[in-house]
């Protein structure tokens, strides 16, 4: 393990602090097929804002290289690949990323090599997709050449707390003695230490079930919420009385969106499928988070109405559209669906968040303020989506200032102290 000289693919939210603990007691390569992304990494610069410009140029000082290159990985003979596994319109699972990955390290794979993957995926993934793409591409034969291991990312964006090596890693291998050298490996850099798993399918289905747990558990909260709005009951009200006994699990309602909660469901949901059962609980929790977007903007909608607000051509406010609160990633956010819904009403949206890089090619379409213009009267509506510290600290005096005529307040997120409505 001390000879280990570990590639990198993927420089993303996960890949890259990954790449930077590694750094500090290994040799370590970083591979990703952007070079803009490289080139901005070499510089110091990380748009994700997971790492500080201090930290990127430690692991350099460290020896690390981040190269779009197949060239420079050859030396490698550890490859973890934490590329994102995305869904498609249809809400299947599109592992196109994983598996160009896995072509391309597959073509410089060497005898005795291993390679973990740390994507979340279903179980099978790893030893039914990935395994015989490397035997192809490599020409070697699986636990006899080379080997697999799967550690599940369990990264958070934005989170400076729970960082990469202060969360408890599961670890796996095709073998028991691969599955004590990736444990390990781990285990030599994360602090909070491993948890070892018998099979890498295991592994593959705790990850998966983390959130698909969450999101089930978020859907119960918003159908409350939805049912108590309809009782004019306060949910945050019942929901801090019910918080009072011991095993209350307290969550809020909210829009779930993001590169996990909102994704991960499906790929179990198409694994179960395919094996001919229909789980209804996730699917119908996915049914349910996925119209809050919409509630959200039905209300605007009404609340206008009654404030007797012309639609077409209303001005609205949207705080935020991340897809949580202060960090920069805007992966999945049900914002974006909200403002897509106001614009079927033909309102006019400005959008004011300033964590979000406005270069970004995602968010062309929208139209940014760079700063809240208080005391103008202007916005017919304002949506408060997302739960940002400067968001906080904003008084109903000053949404007053902003509106035009009688305020009409969304609050999505429980932080405006008097809004007109709250999820």
């Amino acid at each position: 393990m001390k000879n280990s000289k570990i590639c990198i693919v993927g420089l993303g939210y996960v890949g890259l602090p990954l790449a930077h603990a590694f750094s500090k007691k290994y040799t370590v390569v970083g591979f990703d097929i952007y070079k803009e992304r490289i080139d901005e990494l070499n510089s110091g610069f990380d748009r994700t804002l997971e790492l500080t410009s201090e930290q990127i140029k430690e692991s350099i000082k460290n020896g690390a290289k981040f190269t779009t290159s197949l060239e420079l990985v050859k030396e490698c003979n550890i490859y973890i690949i934490t590329v994102p596994t995305p869904i498609n319109e249809s809400n299947e699972p599109d592992l196109t990323p994983i598996i160009k990955s896995t072509e391309s390290i597959g073509k410089v794979l060497k005898k005795d090599d291993i390679v973990i993957y740390e994507s979340t995926v279903y179980p099978g993934v790893t030893e039914e997709v990935c395994v015989p793409i490397l035997e192809r591409q490599s020409k070697m034969k699986f636990n006899e050449d080379f080997f697999c291991g799967y550690s599940p990312e369990r990264i958070n964006p934005g989170d400076k707390e729970h960082t990469v090596t202060n969360i408890l890693k599961i670890t796996s291998g095709s073998t028991p003695k691969i599955a004590k050298i990736v444990d390990d490996l781990y285990k030599s850099i994360i602090v909070a230490g491993t948890h070892l798993a018998p099979t890498i399918k295991v592994a593959e289905a705790a990850k998966v079930i983390e959130n698909t747990q969450r999101d089930v558990n978020i859907a119960l909260m918003n159908e409350l919420a939805m049912i108590f709005d309809m009782m004019n009951i306060d949910t945050n009200a019942v929901l801090e009385a019910a918080a009072t006994k011991w095993n209350f699990i307290k969550l809020s309602p909210g829009l779930v969106g993001g590169h996990c909660i909102g994704i991960d469901p499906y790929y179990l949901t198409y694994k179960a499928q395919s094996l001919g059962y229909t789980p209804n609980l996730i699917l119908g929790a996915r049914h349910i988070n996925n119209r809050m977007s919409k509630l959200i903007v039905d209300k605007t909608i009404k609340y206008m109405v009654k404030a007797d607000k012309k639609l077409n051509g209303a001005k609205v406010l949207v705080l935020g559209i991340t897809f949580k609160e202060n960090c920069p990633d805007i992966r999945n956010s049900k914002v974006l669906d909200i403002i897509s819904e106001l614009k079927e009403y033909a309102c006019d949206v400005d959008v004011y968040d300033y964590w979000v890089d406005k270069s970004d090619k995602k968010t062309k379409y929208l139209n940014f303020i760079d700063k809240l213009p208080y005391d103008s009267k202007k916005y017919d509506a304002i949506i408060v989506a997302v739960g940002h510290d400067k968001f906080k600290e904003i008084k109903m005096e000053e949404y007053e200032g902003l509106s035009k005529g009688i305020p009409t307040v969304i609050d999505v997120k429980g932080i405006v102290e008097k809004p007109t409505w709250r999820l």
